[in-house]
């Protein structure tokens, strides 16, 4: 029997209503003096106690204090009705509770998947970003403040010169220049150069007696040889506007330092928004340090309007806004080390730096690279049959505008000029990609007319939306955020919308774009495989998109519901299918073989191919199904671990029906979701198979799965211009069109199970991890990090740490030999490990890297000091040249495991 689909917005109790109505009270004396405490009006009252009762009977509020079910009940009905009448600080000093509680017991009532609506989910998702993005700044604003200002000394009386006075000045300053200026106030990057804007406004109208090296010094240049302060403050805004001198700019240039933030940028945010908040504010015109009253009122006002989380009270250090950093926030941390008493603890990389970071390593990358066409691109476009090079560079101008335009209407526009300075990192990293591209293109087909392919409208235009996705994602990685969750105006898939491309088209671009690119870090590897995933469960299945074109045409053409089944997805024999391949429709035989040909050669080349060819079938078909299959299983497998430990033989069984959805009625992914498929695929044949397994029970583990979205189960379509839970669509859509097929699986002679698909391992390893050595010591080869200039102009890796005394890189002067004496130490203190056979019997040493200048086996004698270092020298080299090419050879092999295991 299928499950009954819940009522919605019933009450649970028709009297209420009634009595309601009548003009008695609604509810009990706690619930009416809480609504009076927030000034709730009366049809939020009535709805927020429908809701508490309803609730309540199913005994979803078991767990929570009376006042605090009541609380949060009133702030989800208000939310619904879009009746706000206090902020959520108010609400969280009524029921005394922390932010962070608060977000958990959320949690807690949408246990069930019609207790929280997608409004309510939005709104604590949008508060949660901006807590936490603030938290994070708050963090990074002590520390700041900390390293600029001195404590007060005897000599300082006026209130203006108190550092705790300043302090507070520049925070609700800064507070209220986020909220006026950004319309996205939880961006964490600019947020942060805001920030930095606002603190060298504050250093330079504060007394140099209370400021800290470099920016006393940076103050005192100033009054020597810029104008004087009173004079700066008598100035117009064309002034503050007008190109800084280098005297000017010493602050922010010392700010930027500290802080690893690029400066250009940090003065575009200064000229474009914070000049322009100072006028609004009345800020610019006013003699010294802003009054916190005159401020705080301004504050105030945009507080009550937006109804959030009042800011201000992080200075007080308000039990509202207590948080625990390392459970609530998390942050990127060091390794752990195993000897902790010799190796001092190393604090962890906050969210700001890490972002600051990430972003200058993209610079670094970027630095030697032109936002033109390089003179090898060059070479490949007058190669061409028709030259390329004038379409590529317009369409390149052209999108230049609309990413701008877009851009400022996501921020603001005062932040057009930003939007364009990334747009350009993007083109440097699109061009530099399409050289390595053609690279390896000329290289595997030795060929050099890629005119077809440069020629190719959509191939650019997804090329450059993958370079400039790259660089906003740099910019946008808050590492609290989450890809498939409720996320900013400008996350993935917004760039395929500013570039008006199918993610279809766009998913044919990945896999050859992090392959083109080694110097991606890991974050952004992952981020790119996160995007084809959500290419792969969604986004490609939308009703316009080119992919059901696609499977509709290899059907017509061969006769057949679907162009491939799990166990016939070959690889072609020599390579996987590149970007040129997916996007020229590449093709393979459909006749079964071993080594199935592919003809991709004379498609860049654009010449046909003979026509006694055998029927021919569409690539990037093949390859999209096979990764989709490879995600489905791993995600079902994950749940059925989850749900059905008990019975591992339902997990084939499912995957069957699963894979029968996938592969004959393809229509019903149309504007859905992977996981919905898969969830009803369970819920299908545990019902046949008489196990009570109920929704309910499935979204809640569901919900623990790694990139999942409560709108998977919430918001799923029903029919054109309808949605509604999961359940309904079981009830109205799944079980009606495989009614016949579930119940074959009940029956004696069930279907034939379907293969479980092959999982090879996936494409994007990361060639620069690095290799632990399998001995007791936490020993590691790394192969070299990219390269920075150091202070001799001589190329040095990239700050090793923490403790450069046991690190030893090969190919620069590293000093004395007691670095591998050391390591020699480490190596020779472990027992060895013992290879045991099967029969128990001899055990035998396994061998170990060998530091030592002789062999333990043949009772070599041992060389001198000066030649045990050169042997040592030696045999590193050989072992980190051995695992750059085992790891190369990994990279290319897609046979074994897949990462994506990692996240599931």
């Amino acid at each position: 029997m299928p499950p009954k689909s819940p009522r919605r917005g019933a009450p649970s109790r028709p009297q209420e209503q009634q009595r309601s109505s009548g003009g008695e009270e609604i509810g009990d004396q706690d619930f009416a003096a809480l609504c009076e405490k927030l000034k709730i009006s009366s049809p939020v009252r009535l709805r927020a106690w429908q809701t508490y009762e309803k609730m309540s009977s199913d005994r979803t509020l078991d767990t929570l204090q009376k006042t605090e079910a009541l609380g949060l009940c009133l702030f989800i009905a208000s939310v619904n009705s879009d009746d706000m009448t206090f902020t959520f600080t108010e609400l969280l000093r009524a029921l005394n509770i922390s932010v962070s509680k608060c977000f958990g017991l959320l949690n807690q009532i949408d246990m069930n998947m019609d207790n929280l609506s997608t409004k309510v989910d939005n709104a604590v998702s949008k508060l949660k970003k901006k807590f936490e993005t603030t938290c994070h700044l708050y963090q990074k604003f002590q520390s700041t403040f900390d390293n600029i200002f001195m404590e007060q000394t005897n000599n300082q009386t006026t209130a203006d010169s108190n550092k705790l006075y300043i302090m507070k000045s520049c925070w609700i300053t800064f507070i209220l220049a986020k909220g006026k200026v950004l319309q996205m106030d939880d961006d964490l990057v600019i947020s942060f150069q805001l920030l930095l804007c606002v603190l060298e406004f504050f250093i330079k109208r504060s007394p140099s007696d209370v400021l800290k090296e470099p920016y006393k010094s940076a103050v005192n240049g100033i009054s020597v040889n810029g104008p004087t302060r009173a004079s700066r403050r008598g100035q117009n805004r064309n002034t503050w506007t007008s190109q800084p001198t280098e005297a000017d700019t010493r602050v922010i240039e010392a700010l930027c330092k500290a802080n690893e933030c690029p400066v250009d940028e940090v003065k575009n945010v200064f000229v474009s928004s914070f000049v322009d908040f100072l006028d609004s504010a009345g800020i610019s015109c006013v003699d010294g340090l802003p009054k916190v009253d005159v401020i705080s009122q301004q504050y105030e006002e945009l507080y009550q309007k937006n109804k959030d989380i009042d800011e201000r009270l992080f200075l007080e250090n308000d039990n509202t806004l207590k948080v625990d950093y390392r459970e609530s926030l998390e942050q990127e941390r060091t390794p752990r080390k195993n000897n902790l008493e010799e190796t001092p603890l190393i604090p962890p990389q906050t969210p700001v730096r890490a972002a600051m970071n990430t972003i200058n390593q993209l610079m670094n990358i970027l630095h030697s690279s032109s936002d033109e066409p390089s003179e090898i691109l060059n070479s490949y476009f007058e190669n061409c049959t028709v030259n390329p090079k004038t379409m590529i560079t317009e369409r390149v101008e052209r999108l230049s505008l609309v990413f701008r335009e877009r851009f400022a209407k996501a921020f603001g526009q005062a932040f057009a000029e930003i939007g364009y300075q990334r747009y350009k990192l993007g083109v440097r990293l699109h061009y530099r990609v399409m050289e390595s591209m053609l690279k390896s293109e000329q290289e595997r087909l030795s060929v050099q007319n890629f005119s077809r392919l440069l020629n190719n409208d959509t191939f650019h235009t997804c090329l450059l939306a993958c370079a400039v996705e790259v660089v906003v994602a740099t910019y946008r990685r808050n590492l609290f955020q989450s890809l498939s969750n409720s996320e900013s105006a400008i996350s993935f898939p917004w760039i395929l919308s500013v570039f008006q491309q199918k993610a279809f088209d766009f998913f044919k671009v990945i896999e050859s774009f992090i392959k083109a690119e080694p110097s991606l870090t890991k974050d952004m590897i992952k981020h790119l495989e996160r995007c084809e995933h959500v290419i792969m469960e969604c986004l490609a299945w939308q009703s316009n998109s080119p992919l059901f074109d696609l499977i509709r045409q290899t059907r017509d053409r061969e006769g057949t519901d679907h162009p491939e089944t799990p166990s016939t997805v070959p690889q072609p024999s020599q390579h996987n299918p590149t970007a040129a391949d997916l996007y020229l429709s590449p093709t393979r035989n459909v006749h079964k073989s071993a080594a199935p040909s592919v003809h991709v050669t004379s498609s860049i080349n654009g010449q046909s191919a003979p026509a006694s060819q055998p029927q021919q079938r569409s690539t990037s078909l093949s390859v999209f199904y096979k990764k989709v299959y490879r995600l489905a299983y791993l995600r079902l497998q994950s749940l059925c671990n989850s749900l059905l430990p008990d019975h591992p033989e339902f997990e084939q069984i499912i995957w069957t029906l699963f894979q029968h959805t996938l592969q004959h009625e393809y229509e019903l992914m149309k504007d859905r979701h992977l996981d919905q498929i898969m969830m009803c695929s369970m819920y299908g044949i545990c019902k046949a198979k008489n196990i009570d397994l109920r929704f309910k029970t499935i979204v809640t583990a569901y919900k623990k799965l790694t990139n999942t979205n409560q709108e998977t189960f919430k918001h799923v379509l029903i029919r054109e211009g309808q949605h509604d839970s999961i359940i309904v669509f079981y009830n109205l859509v799944f079980m009606q069109k495989l009614k016949t097929n579930i119940l074959q699986y009940a029956s004696p002679r069930p279907p034939t199970l379907s293969p479980i698909p092959q999982i090879p391992r996936s494409p994007y390893r990361f060639p620069n991890s690095p290799l632990k050595v399998p001995v007791g010591n936490n020993i590691t080869v790394s192969p070299l990090k990219s390269p920075y200039k150091s202070s001799d102009g001589l190329l040095s890796p990239t700050k090793l740490t923490p403790r450069t005394r046991i690190l030893v890189s090969i190919g620069e002067s590293f000093g004395a030999s007691e670095k591998f004496q050391k390591i020699n130490q480490m190596l020779s203190s472990t027992e060895r490990p013992i290879k045991r056979h099967a029969d128990g019997t001899a055990p035998k040493p396994l061998k170990k890297l060998r530091f030592d200048g002789h062999d333990e086996a043949d009772g070599s004698k041992t060389l001198s000091t000066e030649s045990k270092f050169q042997q040592k020298l030696e045999e590193m080299k050989s072992t980190r040249t051995r695992i750059q090419r085992q790891k190369s050879e990994e990279f290319s092999d897609s046979t074994t495991e897949d990462s994506i295991k990692k996240e599931d």
